[in-house]
């Protein structure tokens, strides 16, 4: 039976993100397994359109200060006349900010409801102070009484709900696209435009804002340079932090590219770094990281982040000396550390994740052959070793 899965977000940015790959990625898989799934985002305007993911509706949202242009939906009356006028099956919500009124809504219709966690709200009402984990605690119990199922894709991003005792909590890790993230992506020509053959080539790849901590990539590149490694850092992506992390990078082998759109040149240049940089603290699945192990490319994360889950040996994680880490990923022969990272990518497909989204849900495709029954639960995917 074709079930109607209306799925909720907000900030989500107009041409790049790791939620906007998810929602993309999952919205195809579902339509693939014979669903029928709607996607409701904020805009600058309204529009309603069919796309390769399904249905995806824009209402507008007002931009967020700060945030380099994320925008929300607001306007609940009218979001909520939008959701009994397309009468879904199945609701999933991927913001516990300003939408967890939405878990209400679904349970006085007897809409079956699934909160996915894409962020860690401990991590980042950190900034609050000491009272931070206290309040996200006390938004954390709200959200998950208000919901039938709350969705985490590492164990690091269930810890908040878990220790709070939420017993309706799921694990599916996410996916990458592994034929769009290859090692075959490698560019000679893309190389020879930041580095020379002996040089080592780094990589930030994500939002500039302050969550991200990307100035600890520059840090790294300045440390390592210290140390004589002759080593250059390719920083791409954009937000509120660029202009003030270029001033950080003045005099240094530092390139800021421009705003990259395109999936494929991305993939290029995750493949032809030497080493990615992922140096979130707050991460809860690392979307960026996963592409850069599929393109056979190593990552040093921060030991205090879900990525360690997803990286496991395929490279180092550390909770400060980003540079050391980097060393000891460039101490393991090339091809070694390549296949490596390959390797762990190849543990997680978008159809795996879209099995499991299904699964929680309650919906099996109805074109079996759409999503492989072979996925890997998220309780299989091997446990990841943090280096230290």
């Amino acid at each position: 039976m074709t079930v109607r899965i209306v799925r909720l977000a907000n900030f989500v940015m107009p041409r790049s993100g790791g939620l906007r790959t998810a929602l993309r990625a999952l919205g195809e898989g579902y339509l693939a397994a014979g669903h029928e799934p709607i996607l409701i985002v904020p805009g600058e305007r309204f529009s309603d359109e069919q796309t390769s993911q399904g249905r995806v509706i824009t209402l507008p949202g007002p931009v967020v200060p700060f945030t380099g242009g994320y925008r929300v939906l607001i306007h609940r009356r009218r979001l909520a006349a939008l959701l009994d006028e397309l009468a879904p099956d199945r609701l999933e919500v991927s913001d516990r900010f300003t939408l967890r009124w939405t878990g209400r809504w679904a349970r006085e219709r007897g809409v079956p409801s699934v909160m996915v966690s894409h962020e860690s709200l401990a991590g980042l009402l950190t900034f609050a102070g000491r009272f931070g984990s206290a309040w996200a605690d006390r938004l954390n119990a709200r959200t998950f009484n208000s919901y039938d199922r709350i969705l985490c894709t590492t164990s690091w991003a269930a810890a908040e709900f878990r220790r709070i005792g939420a017993g309706n909590l799921v694990q599916v890790p996410l996916g990458v696209d592994l034929e769009l993230f290859h090692p075959g992506r490698y560019t000679a020509a893309l190389r020879d435009r930041y580095a020379t053959p002996s040089q080592v080539l780094l990589v930030h790849c994500g939002r500039l804002s302050s969550e991200k901590r990307p100035e600890r990539s520059i840090d790294a590149l300045v440390a390592l340079r210290a140390q004589g490694v002759d080593a250059v850092l390719v920083v791409a992506g954009d937000g509120p932090l660029r202009a003030q992390l270029q001033e950080q990078a003045r005099g240094h082998a530092v390139h800021f590219m421009e705003f990259v759109a395109e999936r494929t040149a991305v993939a290029a240049l995750l493949a032809t770094a030497d080493v990615v940089v992922a140096p979130g603290p707050i991460e809860t699945f690392g979307l960026a990281a996963l592409e850069a192990l599929a393109c056979g490319t190593p990552v040093v994360v921060d030991a205090a982040s879900a990525l360690p889950e997803v990286v496991g040996e395929a490279g180092a994680a550390v909770a400060e000396d980003f540079a050391g880490g980097v060393l000891r990923v460039l101490a393991r022969p090339a091809a070694e550390r390549r296949a490596a990272a390959r390797a762990r990518a190849e543990q997680f497909s978008w159809p795996a994740a879209v099995a499991g989204f299904l699964d929680v849900h309650g919906t099996p495709a109805v074109t079996p052959s759409a999503v492989p029954v072979s996925a890997v639960p998220a309780a299989s995917v091997p446990t990841a070793v943090t280096v230290s």
